[in-house]
């Protein structure tokens, strides 16, 4: 199966409320908090007659290779107070939120991934002492398991796909006992947290706005995003969804794994079968996230789905521009060359050789072996900065 672009039928530019100021907060009493990069890329902008081209580098945050903690620790936290019934005592760092907590203990977070979301959980779980499980879907490369295994995570690996592995997470949530399931995607009657993991993703953007701010440019005209369940998406268009800025948005997906694709063209939430095999490991999802749906099928403007191969080429792109992105950090900008390179597309697409277009990279290099093979170089060897926005 080729790529496949389509314009999102039931976009209607319909405004969001924004996330709540906490969120960035909390954030900041995190341990090792600092915003991540935001690079320029003017051989890419070069390459793309287009006016700039900045990348947020989500290669290493907090210490993990994603930007997926910070919307596990924000829903961890807010469910956690739900649980409670009240806040915690009141505390400025992490041990003291955990030293707050020890009467919950033995306590567990329980969670599905396809990678980086559970890495986070249990990252999460072992800074507030508690215990964690993780249900992953067949096939998963055996360094993410052992990565989430370093942080004292139990994974279990779940015969079938990503929702297989969501459907028994909710399962053993159910029937254990002192415990959270801390989900990024939602189902019936499983929405609040959910809806917290796309609000503490909300800080990226407000770090992008600063950063550009700072050095006097140009909010984005257009904002390339990966799209897995949903989740990130969804904060995305809540943030640019909520101002009177309003770029054009693209979400980026594999070719067998288009779920918001699909979705978004039959009307309504749609399942895509597995098996979903794509090397962007992250987006191998099947079915959209209830909580986040509403927002995909309003915000998007653009639905990008992308083979594999478009992945790596990104990967070798990312890495002359001094980004080590894995392969599923890879696909926006994958996405992005795809959608330009479309000729239909393209004619639709406003004159864009002045405007700014902002990549999100998800995530660094979490299969080390893999990268190199596909880059020709090791991570380490590409992570130069040549020109932060700051």
């Amino acid at each position: 199966m080729s790529g496949r672009i389509t314009k999102n039928p039931l976009a209607d530019g319909a405004s969001w409320p924004p996330a709540p100021s906490a969120v960035a907060k909390f954030h900041h009493r995190m341990p090792a908090y600092a915003p991540t990069l935001l690079l320029d890329a003017p051989g890419l902008a070069d390459r793309f007659g287009v006016g700039r081209v900045v990348i947020k580098a989500e290669t290493r945050r907090m210490g993990l290779p994603s930007f997926k903690i910070l919307g596990a620790s924000w829903a961890t936290y807010r469910a956690i107070v739900s649980h409670l019934g009240q806040e915690p005592a009141p505390w400025t760092n992490i041990n003291e939120l955990a030293a707050n907590l020890a009467h919950l203990r033995p306590f567990k977070l329980i969670t599905a991934t396809d990678g980086n979301h559970g890495r986070a959980v249990s990252f999460m779980a072992r800074l507030l002492g508690f215990e964690c499980s993780i249900f992953v879907p067949a096939g998963m490369v055996g360094g993410r398991i052992r990565a989430m295994e370093r942080e004292g995570a139990s994974v279990t690996v779940v015969e079938g796909d990503y929702d297989d592995a969501v459907a028994r997470a909710a399962r053993e949530g159910e029937a254990a006992d002192n415990c959270l399931v801390v989900s990024d995607t939602s189902w019936p009657g499983y929405e609040t947290i959910p809806s917290h993991v796309v609000e503490g993703y909300s800080t990226i953007f407000d770090e992008v706005d600063a950063a550009l701010d700072a050095s006097g440019l140009e909010r984005p005209d257009l904002v390339v995003v990966p799209m897995g369940v949903g989740a990130f998406m969804a904060a995305a268009v809540t943030h640019y969804r909520s101002g009177e800025h309003r770029p054009l948005i693209v979400g980026v997906e594999p070719v067998d794994a288009n779920c918001v694709q699909e979705s978004a063209l039959a009307g309504e939430i749609t399942h895509v079968p597995g098996p979903h095999r794509s090397i962007m490991v992250g987006l191998n999802c099947g079915r959209p996230s209830l909580t986040a749906w509403p927002r995909l099928a309003s915000g998007i403007d653009w639905l990008v789905a992308v083979e594999d191969d478009a992945a790596r080429d990104a990967m070798r792109d990312l890495a002359d521009a001094a980004v080590a992105a894995g392969e599923t950090g890879a696909a926006s900008l994958a996405g992005f060359s795809a959608l330009l390179a479309d000729e239909s597309a393209r004619s639709e697409l406003p004159d864009l050789s002045k405007s700014t277009v902002l990549i999100i990279v998800t995530e660094g290099a979490t299969d080390p072996e893999n990268y190199e093979a596909i880059v020709g170089r090791t991570p380490e060897s590409v992570g130069r900065v040549l020109t932060a926005i700051s």
